[in-house]
């Protein structure tokens, strides 16, 4: 670890002379992708140069107890010497987490997908609440949300809807939200008073580049059609509604979101973009048997990852045992404690997958 940690140290440093040479200056895009390398790593090296210095700020303590000190002295200088010790296993702890592989998609934009699963209305009901909930911890991240395409029920829930996320790190939070998510409450077409069991598949895709995912034109067939959502008489003259067809596969999108024929079409393609790179990434995954050895960030969809408990207060997270009594508080987009408490068990896992090797 030490050694790639003096590799990384030497690289900031050719960095910082490749920054200050006037060719480089002068070509814009390149200093862009210097300076975005060097921010990379910057945390990482201040971390492995404070843990150079204190390693030899404890050679030199350590080299006291031979200059015949008083006992009194002696003592003092061990209690430096174990605290020194005890800071200097800190900053290995924090260089172990910094060192580990980051997803290089954690900064990408997301297309999520909410469908209700068993239920009925209620599921749909239930679909909705968790658009609500996404949107308004999109909107506390200063990030922007818009629907690419939704099919609405007749009070106001989604049988499924397609919505993306713009904004910095959008992947990186958002990622493990993917998988069942459970509601238990008394529905508002219940009658009696009983409380049902409802659920909610979510998936969070990451925004894919036309370069990464090649789709043949021969592979896919295009419709268009006149647009059954909200928009005004204007949609409902035009056929500015696109579904596509991945004829290899079967995938089929859909989107009537926007005015134009031309925008649905390019929104679309985003999707079906993502979902054909989600395919690929599980297909990679099980190809290395990866697939069963985390849930957490991956979000397998056949687990049931979060209960919703609305006579209780109560919301679970499953993958990592964590409960909160703030049920409305949770639906309203405080989803921090979660996503922190998610991203720390990945690391961990990381953490522990490195030791056994």
């Amino acid at each position: 670890m030490l050694e790639r940690l003096a590799e990384v140290e030497e690289r900031y440093e050719e960095l910082n002379r490749l920054m200050a040479d006037p060719k480089v200056a002068s070509d814009y895009n390149l200093l862009r992708n210097y300076a975005r390398e060097r921010a990379e790593i910057e945390e990482l090296v201040n971390r492995y140069r404070k843990y150079k210095a204190l390693e030899e700020e404890l050679s030199d303590t350590r080299a006291m107890l031979d200059e015949g000190l008083s006992d009194e002295m002696i003592e003092l200088v061990k209690e430096e010497i174990k605290r020194l010790e005890e800071e200097r296993e800190g900053i290995l702890e924090e260089l172990k987490l910094l060192l580990l592989p980051k997803d290089t998609r954690d900064e990408r934009n997301v297309i999520m997908e909410i469908r209700a699963g068993a239920g009925g209305e209620e599921a749909a009901l239930f679909a909705s609440d968790l658009y609500r909930m996404y949107t308004r911890y999109a909107e506390n991240q200063g990030w922007k949300c818009q629907i690419l395409s939704a099919n609405v029920t007749g009070i106001g829930g989604f049988k499924e809807v397609i919505f993306e996320v713009k904004g910095e790190g959008a992947y990186s939070r958002m990622k493990y939200e993917s998988g069942v998510h459970r509601v238990q409450r008394v529905p508002i077409t219940e009658s009696s008073g009983r409380i049902h069991t409802s659920t909610a598949t979510v998936a969070v895709l990451p925004e894919v580049k036309e370069v990464e995912v090649e789709i043949a034109p021969e592979d896919i067939r295009i419709d268009v059609y006149r647009s059954s959502g909200p928009g005004g008489q204007h949609m409902q003259k035009t056929s500015s509604a696109v579904r596509i067809t991945h004829l290899p596969t079967g995938i089929v999108v859909t989107c009537e979101s926007q005015r134009s024929q031309f925008q649905n079409k390019a929104r679309a393609m985003a999707i079906l973009r993502a979902r054909l790179y989600e395919m690929e990434e599980r297909k990679r995954r099980e190809e290395r048997g990866e697939v069963r050895r985390s849930q957490v960030g991956k979000g397998e969809r056949a687990e049931k990852i979060r209960t919703y408990n609305f006579p209780q207060n109560r919301v679970t997270d499953h993958r990592i045992g964590l409960t909160l009594y703030r049920l409305e508080e949770v639906l309203d987009g405080d989803l921090d404690l979660f996503i922190e408490e998610l991203a720390a068990a990945e690391q961990a896992e990381k953490l522990k997958a490195i030791g056994a090797r």
